[in-house]
């Protein structure tokens, strides 16, 4: 990937170093010698990079960045200081600078800021490109009344711009409902950025979501985007929004209400234009009576309601679905897709799905792996979805033995029952059972219930 780079500095030699480093490994140089020349080329050409030094003839390079900023929003400012001038450079980054130069500088330190500047540049291209096959893959199966009523929803709601909640069980499909609104919305070509505020632990949420200037913390090497600034022009989904903290909920409903914020250890605002959805498997207003959740998020967040029905719900939607899945992994694993008998789908259609459509995804793909071709009858599949009396012959069976054993033998029957219905999905499981994933792993291992 070749870079557009502005050099400015009054130093002849500086500007020839750097110009000859960058060329070499492939990139294009413009040069600057004051303040007044740099403007002129940074409102012509548009630069990837500008190496930009504190002292300049006709003023300090500090009062440039927000000319910089106003013209070329993208473009990633490296101060370059003498070490008498550090103080000044670590308040540049506080301004909106990207990084820092250290007169004299080596060639590695060149390299390491271009490389980083390309990786950050290419990430934010990557969610822009991604939404290309995404579009296709979006198709919500079925035909059942809930279904199609979901889908007009999402017809109607998609072409507006109004911040849409969805409510469902876990694997019920809110996050394919969410993509469906974004894709069929006027923010198709922007990013559909999605954070789990389930999955992400209370002190890593905020730098996900606003992201972190370089040195604002220990660890911070190197500056990192947020969510929020990676869906700037596109869609925010915030999946299972109930399980975020408190403190992170106030800083996200002031930057909801103000469009826009600050990167953690920055004091440059940022304007973001989002559409939020977000979505939850919690009844809101049961948070909201708790204290966990902020009404008034509650009430910038939920303008549009959405329910996405259980897969028990929807009737012969579950053959469908299990049709499209056996056919889907079949042309995945390249081999031809077993067929469910008559009295497996029978049992389908009775079956209560406590895992929804995640779980049926699983066993499709389970039975594809293991049964391609056959005809799959109820030996192919878990007794507990058709021995409806399975708990009770093991209440007339048990077995008298210390309770530290019964506790431990109750616990690797409900763990082997979640990974036969979410599979190695051990985050959801983690959710499910209420148990951390650490705690999940040790005792997966302790009753080898290791694949």
């Amino acid at each position: 990937m070749q870079l557009s780079v502005l050099v400015i500095d009054d130093e002849k030699n500086i500007r020839d170093i750097l110009k000859d480093i960058i060329e070499d490994e492939g990139h294009t140089v413009s040069v600057a010698d004051s303040i007044a020349s740099a403007k002129e080329l940074i409102k012509k050409t548009e630069f990837d990079i500008i190496f930009l030094d504190i002292w300049l003839p006709d003023g300090d390079g500090v009062s440039l960045i927000d000319f910089i900023k106003k013209n070329q929003q993208d473009a990633k400012i490296v101060m370059i200081s003498g070490h008498a001038n550090i103080p000044i450079a670590v308040k540049s980054l506080k301004e909106g600078a990207y990084d820092f130069l250290e007169k004299p500088f080596g060639t590695e330190n060149i390299l390491n800021i271009l490389e980083e500047v390309k990786k950050e540049i290419l990430e934010k291209r990557n969610y822009q490109l991604i939404k290309e096959k995404e579009e296709e893959k979006i198709q919500i199966i079925g035909n059942s009344p809930k279904i199609i009523e979901l889908k007009n929803q999402i017809e109607k709601v998609a072409n507006s711009n109004a911040w849409v909640i969805i409510f469902g069980e876990n694997g019920s499909g809110k996050e394919l409902v969410a993509k469906s609104i974004h894709y069929k919305s006027p923010r198709r070509n922007a990013p559909f950025v999605d954070i789990n505020c389930a999955a992400i632990p209370d002190d890593l949420i905020e730098s996900e979501l606003f992201g972190y200037e370089k040195g604002a913390f220990t660890n911070a090497f190197t500056r990192k985007l947020g969510k929020i600034e990676l869906a700037d022009g596109g869609t925010l989904f915030l999946d299972e929004v109930a399980d975020m903290s408190l403190p992170a909920q106030a800083k996200l409903l002031r930057v909801l209400e103000e469009r826009e914020f600050t990167r953690i250890g920055g004091t440059q605002k940022i304007k973001v234009d989002i559409r939020v959805i977000s979505a939850t498997n919690k009844n809101l207003e049961e948070e909201i009576r708790k204290g966990n959740f902020r009404q008034d998020l509650a009430f910038r967040l939920s303008v549009i309601p959405i329910y996405v029905p259980p897969l028990r719900e929807r009737g012969e939607d579950i053959l469908v679905l299990a049709d499209y899945f056996l056919d889907k992994f079949s042309k995945e694993n390249k081999v031809k897709p077993p067929y469910l008998s008559d009295s497996v789908k029978n049992i389908f259609l009775e079956y209560k799905w406590p895992g929804n459509i995640r779980e049926l995804k699983n066993l499709m793909e389970r039975l594809v792996i293991l049964y391609p071709e056959q005809k799959i009858t109820p030996k192919e599949i878990p007794e507990y979805m058709y021995k409806k009396d399975t708990f009770q012959k093991e209440e007339d069976n048990i077995k008298l033995m210390p309770l530290k054993e019964a506790r431990e033998e109750a616990e690797k029957k409900v763990i082997k029952k979640a990974l036969e219905i979410y599979g190695n999905n051990y985050r959801e499981i983690s959710k499910i059972l209420e148990v951390d994933l650490s705690s999940l792993y040790r005792k997966i291992k302790q009753y080898n219930l290791e694949d």
